[in-house]
Order: C-alpha cells, then structure tokens, then sequence
C-alpha cells in the first residue's frame, strides 16, 4: 500500500509516478483561500483536456485563475486534495469517491458531475465478448469499484451473472454463473491497455483507454450505456470548501454549454457531457 505524501510533488519524486503542472511549480498552490489560484488535480485524458479547453478558452473571463496538476493514477489526486496541496481534483465517480473516503478516512465530498467516461471492453483477439473462448483471461482494474464496475458490464452483456444485489463493489466472488469458465486477472487500472497482447480481453477505463490511443466508441467490444449510469465523473473538494467562490466559477464552467459542446466535438461519443444520454 501506498504510504501517505506531504505534497503532490513529493509524491512524484518518491513513487517515480508522473505529476505535472501547467505552469510553472510556484504559480499557485493548493489550500490559498479564495483569491489564489485554483488548484486542480486530474488524470490527462479526459479530464486534463477538459480543464486546459476551460483555461485556454473561458477561465480568465470568468474572473478563474485556473492551474491544472496531471496525475497518472488514481490515489494520488486524493490524498493531495485531502492534504490540501490540491483545491480540487476531477477523475473520479462517486461509488469511487465514496470507497476511498471509507478505505483512507477522508473527507472529500461531490460539487457537480461533469462529464461520462465509458468503460468498454477491448480485445486484439475476439470481435465482441459472444466470441470469448471457454477459459479465456480476461483483465479488469483491480481497485474495489472499478472492479465491480467492470463485472457488471459483462453481467449486462451476459457473459457472466453476478448474485442479486451485487452492487457497486462486486467481486469474482459475486458471479454465480460464468458459462465461459472465464479467468479475471485483476491489474492496475493505467496496465490494462498493455495487456491486451497477453490476456482476451481486458475492460479498460476511458482516460487509459484513450491515453493507449484506443477510441471506445470505435474501438471497444462493449461499451457502457448511458442509461441509469451512476459512473460520471464529477469535481471534488474537501468537505468544508464546497462553497469556495472560485470552486462554484469551475462547476459552472464545467457544465456550460460550451464545453458540453467542447467534449461532444472532441470525443465524438467516447465521453459524453452530463447532460446527454
């Protein structure tokens, strides 16, 4: 496990994980009250994209000093926004969101959902998931959410049946039924593109699919639907700073009509603004 980091910087530099800033590393820092900069921690795709469309094209205008912070996993952003070198993070759902404040004891809570990414299904191997061979390994995000996540997308596609009432943690241990005598191989989630050469198939989420250069509304096997989906990636804060003006500036930004129409231009379908579907 992990162990804790005084700052997002200090992170990098001991966990060799990539952290890096839009701007340079003195404008702004996290925690700076109400008239600093705000201080945004994101994976690059696509939340990164989404919030360099609002800093390039709307923030100034809007009185919002944004700088954006890119991470390449999924516990980092957190444990800053809850250390407080970090004002706000977006990657993340709230079933997410909600395991790590009960797994790490902290306290981050939802401001406004922004956008959908789906996850999707993708093989080098079989054309869709009817074609998977009996014993076939198939490789899913091995964090507790986007694990279940990922179980019950092939449960909707009936590849596998999970016992009623799994809900959103689901584990292997929750399929009652696996006609396919399917093998999971639990990864983390940023491994998963790479290993599509070695296992079926692997459900890949949306920011790594697209960092590997696959398209989900093209190039998956089976993607999520929109339709009850409690997966969308929402705009976070440390309890406490949900009414931080330049948090409320940001919320608003994010589900204006311009950048609905940003994401609708830019992804084609592979993510989808909040208000679609």
């Amino acid at each position: 496990m992990r162990k804790p980091v005084t700052s997002a910087a200090a992170a990098a530099l001991a966990l060799g994980l990539a952290l890096t800033a839009c701007g340079s590393p003195d404008q702004g820092s996290g925690g700076g009250g109400d008239d600093g900069a705000l201080v945004v921690g994101a994976t690059a795709v696509p939340a990164g994209e989404v919030l360099s469309y609002i800093k390039k094209n709307l923030a100034a205008k809007n009185g919002l000093d944004l700088e954006i912070q890119e991470f390449t996993d999924y516990v980092l952003p957190n444990t800053a926004l809850q250390e407080g070198s970090l004002d706000a993070n977006l990657y993340q759902n709230e079933p997410f969101l909600d395991d790590f404040n009960k797994s790490k004891g902290t306290d981050l809570v939802p401001v406004v959902d922004a956008y959908l990414p789906p996850m999707g299904v993708y093989s080098k191997k079989v054309q869709g998931v009817a074609g998977l061979p009996d014993g076939a390994t198939v490789a899913v995000p091995g964090d507790i959410t986007n694990e279940g996540r990922a179980l019950k997308l092939l449960a909707s596609e009936g590849v596998i049946t999970l016992k009623e009432g799994a809900g959103t943690t689901a584990s292997p241990a929750d399929i009652t039924k696996n006609p396919k005598n399917l093998k999971f191989k639990e990864l983390e989630p940023a491994q998963l593109p790479r290993s599509l050469d070695d296992v079926a198939a692997a459900v890949i989420n949306n920011n790594y699919a697209q960092d590997a250069g696959l398209s989900p509304a093209d190039d998956a096997i089976l993607l999520e639907s929109t339709k009850n989906n409690p997966y969308a990636n929402l705009l976070a804060v440390k309890k406490g700073n949900e009414d931080d003006p330049r948090v409320e500036k940001l919320a608003k930004l994010l589900t204006s009509d311009k950048v609905k129409k940003f994401i609708e231009d830019k992804y084609k379908g592979s993510v989808l603004p909040v208000s679609s579907g």
